[in-house]
């Protein structure tokens, strides 16, 4: 076994957990506040003089986006974590690989490293 490819299969399961905890922070406190109706904004200047204190017409709308990408977030978080795990264990490149894409998805550097790493990585399985 190459040293390098290990340590850059443990690394893609690493980043992938760090990215699935703050998905599973970040998800469960948008449910946490939508479900006990804590407004995520609680000040914000009226930019419609008419209507003094008014967040955004469409107000209703926001605790139903608010709890779906929190829910999508929380799901994510979940998979990104187990695929994290799957791949410092050796045990499934496909959970592996998939927890990694769960970390990309919300866009960012770390979840490109792990997908990159966790591919890399492919024979250690």
């Amino acid at each position: 076994m190459e040293e390098g490819r290990g340590g850059l299969l443990s690394a893609g399961g690493i980043l992938s957990i760090i990215v699935g905890a703050f998905e599973v922070i970040g998800g469960g406190m948008m449910v946490a506040l939508v479900s006990l109706s804590i407004p995520l904004r609680p000040w914000l200047p009226s930019f419609w003089p008419d209507v003094p204190g008014a967040w955004h017409p469409y107000w209703p709308i926001v605790p139903i986006w608010s709890m779906i990408t929190g829910g999508l977030l929380l799901v994510l978080g979940i998979i990104a974590i187990l695929g994290g795990v799957s791949a410092i264990r050796r045990k499934s490149f496909g959970l592996s690989l998939a927890g990694a894409i769960c970390a990309l998805i919300p866009l960012n550097l770390l979840g490109l490293l792990a997908v990159i790493f966790v591919s890399l990585g492919k024979r250690e399985f």
